[in-house]
């Protein structure tokens, strides 16, 4: 066993769609909604909430970080065990950006025509999501 497989801890990734991670990692960037947060092996347990952003994930301490945009969730940390349960979950590398300002556009004129407050936060949650 090397140095860094002795430095991993169980790792998944789960969204309503599918389970996207099962994997062995050396480090997970979580997006807190009070800031990224690094999780490594002996990491002291708790859970906390996701804002929209990226999670990186480092198989081992010289690899390239797998990244996965999320929309929000639940993180559950322990020294051994890190699970994410995210509202929705895609690889960045499938991500269309030309798609997303278009839909950032198009929200942005919906809100203008929107006096519903209630209709006009949820269109803001939309595009915070998407901004992210």
């Amino acid at each position: 066993m090397t140095e860094t497989e002795n430095n991993t801890f169980n790792f998944e990734l789960v969204s309503p769609a599918k389970k996207l991670v099962e994997t062995s990692a050396f480090q997970v960037v979580v997006p807190g909604q009070e800031g990224a947060l690094g999780v490594r092996k002996g990491h002291a347990s708790f859970v906390v909430a996701m804002r929209a952003g990226v999670v990186e994930i480092l198989k081992d301490q010289n690899a390239t970080p797998e990244r996965i945009f999320v929309a929000g969730g639940f993180a559950d940390i322990s020294a051994d065990n890190t699970t994410i349960l995210a509202e929705e979950a895609i690889p960045v590398a499938e991500l269309d950006k030309t798609a997303i300002e278009a839909e950032i556009v198009s929200l942005k004129e919906k809100m203008e025509e929107i006096k519903d407050n209630k209709s006009l936060e949820a269109l803001h949650i939309a595009q915070e999501k998407l901004r992210a």
